[in-house]
Parts: structure tokens; sequence; C-alpha cells
């Protein structure tokens, strides 16, 4: 029930309701004396089910398999059909009953009517409060999509240090944990592979972690325990240096050539800040320190994943200990802020403050939001938390992701990405078609059932 596209908010309550019904009504049914009464609330649950199968085949997100007991050979129009039948049985029965006494007749009408009234409204009150809580107010009730991507192809790339770059055209970027100034490309199609070794005009700095991101025409080193970014035309295995002693930072999104924003921490309190660095304007940095709203520390309660979603060029900031995430547009102005489905709402965290301002955890966090992927008005969040009524096997088998929009409050779905052999999801890129997935030494491509775009008026929310 919990994966009911229409009813899922209240699986706990009506999986058993139901059950008690039933038993209920067929006890009424077997005693003479309360078989009238026994075929009105039987006509009743049966009208209620039809009800719950037009509103599946008529305006569902997503039609669910067809599982029935005795009659889950039937489809879903095959099982109406039944239904409606069981219906006109029951309504047939009732004026049986009543024959006897003709002054009964306008009661009966009266009766029947209204018990088909009642129960057609609560399911379609259900329904229409379900969708609202399961996609603006959820209750961490995971919405499993029916085969929203299906594994399309793999690519062996030899060794499992990769993560993604970027992409551009028909070609996606890996950077090298082990082997940063290394920039490897595959394109789309999965068939061939190429390296470049990346050579910096000035390179005598003690590098920490160095990165490279991908975007337009040029491709970004940087380290942010050293103030300086590189920047070098694909193709080109020369990088030169575009921005030096600016600023430190943490965490980097390329905006444009020029344009970047950044994470750091602040001078005064050693706190996670926001902001922006434009190398064609005086001051370089602007940094934007009400974004990051502080619970505990505001160090590890505000720490989380900064990205640059494809296509609409909006910044995402993802909080890795609560369930939270900032979309923001490319000026660091704050458009939305919005919530994933868990009710992880303040971080769950232990810290304390050395002597030389730094925090230090004492104590394991509960991590919420492992990490993300955008591509247009879409987030696709790797959860760490499992949800109401959800198979802890099938977690210990795979990672879950959650997708929501960013133009608006709403939970659209999840689904599985299965282990291969025993290897996990390390990193994510979503595209227009295609979901890009690396798990030990291979690159993964998935593809969506339908492209990633916004739904017509009408249509199924879905993907």
């Amino acid at each position: 029930m919990a994966q009911s596209p229409l009813l899922s908010a209240y699986a706990g309550f009506i999986s058993y309701a139901v059950i008690v019904a039933e038993l209920v009504i067929a006890v009424l049914l077997f005693i003479k004396s309360t078989r009238l009464v026994g075929l009105y609330l039987s006509l009743g649950i049966m009208v209620s089910f039809t009800v719950y199968i037009y509103l599946i085949l008529n305006y569902s997100d997503f039609i669910p398999c067809s599982c029935g007991g005795i009659l889950e050979k039937l489809g879903w129009t095959e099982h109406l059909i039944f239904n409606i039948v069981c219906v006109l049985t029951a309504l047939a029965w009732i004026c049986i009953l009543e024959r006897r006494d003709e002054k009964k007749i306008y009661k009966t009408i009266i009766s029947t009517v209204s018990i088909c009234i009642v129960s057609a409204g609560v399911i379609i009150r259900l329904f229409l409060s379900s969708e609202n809580i399961i996609k603006k107010e959820n209750n961490f009730t995971r919405r499993f999509l029916l085969h929203p991507i299906i594994e399309d192809k793999t690519f062996d790339l030899g060794i499992n240090s990769y993560y993604f770059a970027g992409v551009e055209h028909d070609k996606i970027y890996l950077g090298n944990l082990t082997a940063p100034l290394t920039l490897t490309s595959v394109d789309t199609a999965l068939t061939g592979s190429s390296k470049m070794r990346i050579h910096l005009d000035k390179s005598d700095y003690k590098f920490r972690n160095l990165q490279v991101q991908v975007k337009g025409l040029y491709y970004y080193l940087y380290d942010g325990s050293v103030p300086v970014i590189y920047r070098g035309y694909l193709g080109s295995s020369l990088a030169g240096t575009i921005s030096y002693r600016d600023a430190y930072f943490t965490q980097l999104a390329v905006v444009d050539t020029s344009k970047f924003a950044i994470r750091t921490q602040s001078r005064q309190n050693q706190q996670y800040v926001l902001g922006s660095l434009n190398l064609g304007q005086s001051p370089k940095v602007k940094l934007h320190t009400t974004i990051l709203e502080k619970q505990i520390d505001g160090v590890f309660d505000s720490d989380g994943k900064l990205i640059i979603s494809l296509k609409t060029n909006n910044l995402i900031y993802t909080f890795s200990y609560r369930n939270q995430f900032f979309v923001l547009d490319d000026q660091l102005n704050l458009l939305r802020k919005l919530n994933t489905i868990d009710t992880t709402s303040r971080a769950k965290i232990q810290t304390r403050q050395l002597s030389d301002g730094k925090h230090k955890m004492t104590a394991p966090p509960l991590i919420v939001n492992k990490m993300i992927t955008s591509y247009d008005q879409f987030l696709f969040n790797q959860s760490n938390l499992i949800g109401k009524h959800e198979s802890s096997k099938a977690w210990k088998n795979a990672s879950v992701v959650d997708i929501y929009r960013t133009d608006k409050q709403e939970y659209v779905g999840s689904f599985y990405i299965q282990n291969r052999k025993e290897n996990t999801m390390s990193y994510m890129l979503a595209t227009d078609k295609y979901l890009y997935v690396l798990m030990g030494n291979e690159l993964v491509r998935y593809k969506f059932r339908t492209a990633l775009q916004d739904p017509k008026s009408g249509e199924a929310e879905n993907l």
C-alpha cells in the first residue's frame, strides 16, 4: 500500500482497516438477521474499490502492478469490470431482500445512493489528501516509481578513483583522485575514452586536494586550501592561473569563465558561509553570511554539498545532516528553501570547539543526504535514511535516490540503484536522457524512461 500511487500516505492505517472491514462484512453476511446490513456495507466497500481502480487508470502518476490474490492475472481494466459486476450483484441482492415491502423502495434507493456517494467521496478525499502529503508534506513515506530508469550500458574504466568533472556536448569528463592532473573523457555512447595530462603554468604549491571541473569550452583546477584557480581550453594541456590569493574556500562551483560560487569559513567565527568570486569586479569576493543558518555550531550543522544545475545554471546547496536544500540564482540570491522527505529538521551531531577556534565531531553524525546531482528543475538526492514500510534487505543491496523539484516544494518519487559486485554507487551525474553512475571500476549508464522535462498540463508529473 505504501507504493500505491494514490493512498501512500495512509498505507499503515488502510492496510489493516480494509482487512478488518472485510472480515466484519463477511460475518454480517453470514448471519441472517444482519445480512441486509452486510450487503449495504459490501456495496459501499466495492464502490470504494471500483473508484480506486478508476482513479488509478485515469489520474495516477503511474499504474502499478496488478496484484490481487486469485485475481492477480487480471489487468486493471478487467479488474474494474469485475468490480462493477460485484457492485451490481450487491445492488441486486439488496433489491431482492427489500422487495417484500414496497413502502421501503424509496428508502432503499436513498440508502444505496447515499452509500455509493459517501464511499466514492471517501476514496476521492483520501486520494487528494494523500497526494498533497506525499508531494508537499511528506511524512517520510517513499513512493518508488515504476522502473523510472533502465540500465543501458557499462564502460570499464580500469580503476575506481574517478569522479565526475562535468559533461559537454558528446563527452563525459572525469577527474581522478589519485592522479589529479589527469583529465579523462568518455564519449556519451560509452564506446571509448581518452586521457590528457594537464600542465600548470605554476605548480610549486602544497596542494591537499586538487580537483577539476569542466564547464563550457574550459576546464578548471582548484584547491581551496591554496587560493589558486587554473583554467585551460578543452583539448589543450596547458592550464594558466586566473586567480591567486583572492579567496580560500572549501567548495567551488563554476558559474562562468570568470565567476564562481564558493563555500568558505568566516574569519570571525570559523562558520561556513557562501560567497561569490567574480574576477571581473572589485572587490572580487562577496560573502553572503545569512544564507547558511546556524543550528548548533555553524560548521558541521551547515555542512553540505554545493553544485550548479545543468541547463538552469541555478546553484543548489544540500545539507548533509538535515532535511533541507537551498536553490539560489547565479548571483547567490536565495530563491527557495526546500525540504527532503525525511523528518530530520535539526542536525543530529555532537561537536566541541578547540582552542584554535576549529570545531571537532565528538560522536558519529546522522548523515541525511549523501550525494546530489541536478538537471533542469530536478534534483537527484542519494538519501542515507530508510523510510516507512521499506525493506532493510533492499537497502543492503542498493542505494536509494529521491527525486525533487527545484522550482517548488514537491517530492517526485524514488528509485534504487542496485549494487554491482558488492560495489556501491560512488558518484552520479544526470543529463536530459541519462543518469550516469560510477560504481567500482565501472561507468554505468541508465536511461530515463521519459526525458527530463517539465510535464505538460494534464500529464502525469512523474518521470
